[in-house]
C-alpha cells in the first residue's frame, strides 16, 4: 500500500476505532487497495505447459502462474552457491523483534493446508509442477482433502455422546488425534488402511528419515502436521474445538444425526480459521495501526472475487523458513529444532496449554537471507530447483508485477539502513549477489523476495509482504461459506452455522481464545503472535 492510500489510512484509523461505520468502510477500503495491488485469477498461465490450452486453463492439478514462463532465461548461478546465501553469518541467526514463534507455526499450519507441492521418493521434475491441493482455506490438515481421508478420521457414530465427531484418543487427561503408528511404530493403525490394504491417510512427509519418532506421530487430513510439535499442537487444538462444538450442537439439536452435527461443527471451525487468519495473523504481519477485520461482504461485488487457485509463485513465497530458529526453549529447556523435528514428545510431554504458552514465549528469528536455521537449510535448495523448474521470471519482473520500481542494483535490494554492523552485512550481501548475478535484472524470484530487508513495524519484506496480502485476502474472502448467498442471507447463513455456532465464531478474535477454552492449566500466561516487547515505532 502506498502514497496518498496508506497516509490517508494511517490517519483516519486513528480516528476511527476497531467497529462502526468509518471503521468498516476503511477496512474495505485497505483490503480492496490491496488485492487490487496486482493482477488478480484467472490467470492464463499454469505449469502445465509454456503456452496456453484448454487443458492449462483448467487442470488444477498443477499450479497456476501469476507471470508466464521465462523461455529464455540467463545462465544461472549453481544451486549450492545460492544456498549459502540462506546460511547466517558467524554471529548466527538475527532475532525478529516483533514476532513470536507461534507466528510460524501458525503460518506453516494454514500453509501446509493449501499450498501442497506433490512431492515423491524421486524428487522428479515433473512433480514440482504439481500440486495435491484443493485451492482452498478449508482446514484439510483436520479433516483431509478428499472424501476418503476425512471418512477415515471421523468417528461416524449414532449413538448419543458420539455424534458428529473426530476420532481422538485421550492421554493424562488430554485429547489428541489417534496415532498413526501402533506401538511398535511399524504397523499402520488398522482405523487408516482401506479394504484393499492401502493407507488412507497421506504419509506424513519425511516419516522415513532416521530422526522420526513414528510412535508420536497423530493420524492427521495432512502430511505436515507431523513436521513439528508446534504445528501439531495447531491441529489438536482444532480438533478438540471441533469435538467441543460438536457435543454443543448435539445438545441443542437432539434430533440431528451424526453427519448434519460433523458438518455443521465443520462450517464454523472453517469460518472461525479464517477470522483468525484475518484479525489475529494477517493484523500481526501488517506494518500498519488499521486493525483489519474479516468482513465477507467486501469480496461480494469485487472484481477479484474469482475461484482460487493457488500460483506457483505463492507455493514459493511462503517458504518462511528463516522463521523458524536453531532452537527453542521447552518447559525451560533449550531443545535443537532438529531433536523436535517428527517428534510429538514435548507437546504430549507438557500438555496442549503448556505448548502455547512455551511456543509463544519464544522469539522467532527474521525472515531473510542469511538467517536459515541449519537443520532446514536442504528446504532452502529444494525452494530453489522448485522455481527453476517452473521456469519463474526473474524477482524484477515481479516487482513491475505488482505496480512497484524495478530494483537497479543489488545494494538497492538489499537496503542500506541499520547501524554500522548491519550496514556493512548489506553491502556484502549485495556484493555476494553482484558476484553471482552479474546484474539485477538476472535475480531470481526466490533469492530476491528474501534479499530485501524487512519493513520498519512489519514483518516481510516489502514485494512479499504485498504479494502475501494480495493473494491472502482474494483467497480468505471468497471462501463458500462467507459468500452473498451463504453468510450474506440472515436465514441461510443461521441454517448453515446455527445461532450458537455465530456466537461462538463472533467471541473468537484469537487463537488464545480457544486454547482458553480446550485445555487446562493456561491461566493468564501469555499465547501471542506479537511479542510482548514489541512497540510501534
Amino acid at each position: 500500500m502506498g502514497g496518498l492510500r496508506t497516509f490517508a489510512i494511517r490517519i483516519a484509523a486513528g480516528l476511527a476505532g476497531e467497529s462502526g461505520w468509518l471503521s468498516e468502510t476503511l477496512n474495505k477500503f485497505a483490503i480492496n487497495g490491496l488485492v487490487k495491488t496486482g493482477r488478480n485469477r484467472p490467470h492464463p498461465w499454469s505449469t502445465r505447459s509454456s503456452y496456453i490450452s484448454w487443458s492449462s486453463l483448467t487442470d488444477r492439478t498443477y499450479s497456476a502462474r501469476m507471470l508466464p514462463e521465462a523461455l529464455n532465461p540467463q545462465p544461472l548461478p549453481p544451486v549450492e552457491d545460492l544456498v549459502q546465501l540462506f546460511v547466517p553469518e558467524s554471529g548466527g541467526q538475527r532475532p525478529c523483534p516483533k514476532s513470536t514463534a507461534l507466528f510460524g507455526a501458525f503460518a506453516q499450519y494454514l500453509t501446509d493446508g493449501f499450498i501442497r507441492t506433490l512431492l515423491s521418493n524421486n524428487d522428479a521434475e515433473e512433480d514440482r509442477r504439481r500440486t495435491t491441493t484443493n485451492h482452498e482455506i478449508d482446514q484439510s490438515p483436520l479433516y483431509g482433502r478428499t472424501p476418503a481421508q476425512t471418512n477415515a478420521l471421523r468417528l461416524r457414530s449414532e449413538e448419543r455422546g458420539k455424534r458428529g465427531r473426530l476420532k481422538s484418543q485421550m492421554m493424562d487427561g488430554e485429547e489428541y488425534s489417534p496415532f498413526l503408528y501402533l506401538p511398535d511404530g511399524v504397523t499402520l493403525n488398522p482405523d487408516f488402511v482401506g479394504a484393499d490394504g492401502r493407507p488412507i491417510l497421506d504419509a506424513p512427509l519425511g516419516e522415513t528419515k532416521p530422526w522420526a519418532v513414528k510412535t508420536t506421530l497423530f493420524a492427521a487430513g495432512g502430511d505436515r502436521v507431523n513436521a513439528s510439535p508446534q504445528v501439531a499442537m495447531m491441529n489438536t487444538l482444532f480438533l478438540r474445538e471441533h469435538n467441543r462444538l460438536a457435543a454443543m450442537l448435539e445438545g441443542k439439536h437432539p434430533d440431528w444425526d451424526d453427519e448434519r452435527v460433523f458438518e455443521t461443527a465443520r462450517n464454523i471451525i472453517i469460518v472461525m480459521f479464517i477470522k483468525i487468519v484475518v484479525e489475529e495473523y494477517i493484523n500481526h504481519i501488517s506494518q500498519e495501526p488499521l486493525h483489519l477485520r474479516a468482513l465477507p461482504d467486501v469480496a461480494w461485488t469485487a472484481n477479484w472475487n474469482r475461484p482460487n487457485w493457488i500460483t506457483a509463485e505463492f507455493s514459493l513465497l511462503y517458504r518462511w523458513h528463516s522463521l523458524v530458529s536453531e532452537s527453542m526453549t521447552w518447559g525451560g529447556e533449550a531443545v535443537p529444532g532438529s531433536a523436535a523435528t517428527l517428534n510429538n514428545a514435548l507437546l504430549l510431554k507438557g500438555g496442549l496449554a503448556n505448548a502455547f504458552a512455551d511456543v509463544s514465549a519464544n522469539c522467532a528469528t527474521r525472515i531473510g537471507l542469511q538467517n536459515s536455521a541449519s537443520f532446514i537449510i536442504f528446504a532452502e535448495e529444494k525452494a530453489i530447483l522448485q522455481a527453476r523448474t517452473n521456469r519463474l521470471a526473474p524477482y524484477n519482473e515481479y516487482r513491475a508485477a505488482m505496480g512497484k520500481s524495478r530494483a537497479t542494483s543489488f545494494a538497492g535490494v538489499v537496503g542500506r539502513s541499520g547501524d554500522a554492523a548491519e550496514q556493512v552485512r548489506r553491502g556484502q550481501l549485495a556484493a555476494r549477489l553482484q558476484a553471482l548475478y552479474g546484474s539485477v535484472d538476472n535475480l531470481e524470484f526466490y533469492v530476491g523476495l528474501f534479499a530485501e530487508p524487512t519493513q520498519k513495524n512489519g514483518v516481510l519484506p516489502d514485494l512479499l509482504q504485498a504479494m502475501v496480502a494480495m493473494d491472502a485476502f482474494s483467497q480468505a474472502l471468497t471462501n463458500p461459506l462467507l459468500s452473498e448467498h451463504v453468510w450474506g442471507d440472515e436465514a441461510t447463513r443461521r441454517l448453515t452455522f446455527t445461532d450458537e455456532g455465530l456466537a461462538e465464531i463472533e467471541r473468537t478474535a484469537t487463537l488464545r481464545d480457544i486454547v482458553l477454552r480446550n485445555s487446562v492449566g493456561l491461566g493468564d500466561r501469555f499465547v501471542g503472535m506479537t511479542r510482548k516487547d514489541w512497540r510501534r515505532s
